[in-house]
């Protein structure tokens, strides 16, 4: 049975609905009004899936050094789109002040690359790691589609 919190939505809903008028009188909201108005929920299925996230990973039939980097192949990923989100958040934000926008987008796109760099690194180990241990056909298309997941 689906369950809608009425509470939160109906005051989520007024404070939307304050922020537009204080934006339509040119006020213009802190970046911490905007991170408090993003806000994300997940299903039971999804805080299941998230506390589970490297199970998978855990369980494989690979040695520790693999499963290390892959585990940070993951966490690098996850940053990445949480950088993507803000960055998204903040070019959709209107009404900000036009050179402290473009300023904080600079900084997101400078976090990004720093981390698409470490990404590409951690990938780089990995295929290395796979060239120096001595892994069955089997073991190295898991560590494949550990990667890819």
């Amino acid at each position: 049975m689906l369950k809608i919190n009425v509470n939160s939505l109906s005051e989520r809903l007024a404070l939307g609905v304050q922020r537009q008028a204080a934006r339509a009188e040119g006020e213009v909201p802190s970046e911490q009004e905007v991170r408090d108005g993003l806000r994300v929920s997940l299903s039971e299925l999804g805080k299941v899936r998230a506390a589970a996230k490297n199970d998978d990973i855990d369980e494989a039939n690979l040695p520790d050094n693999i499963k290390e980097i892959l585990k940070l192949i993951r966490a690098l990923r996850q940053q990445i789109a949480e950088k993507q989100a803000e960055l998204q958040a903040l070019m959709a934000e209107s009404g900000a002040d036009p050179q402290l926008q473009q300023a904080k987008a600079e900084a997101l796109r400078s976090e990004l690359a720093s981390l698409q760099g470490a990404l590409s690194t951690a990938q780089a180990g990995l295929v290395q790691a796979l060239k120096d241990q001595r892994l069955s056909d089997d073991q190295r298309m898991q560590a494949a589609s550990l990667a890819m997941a």
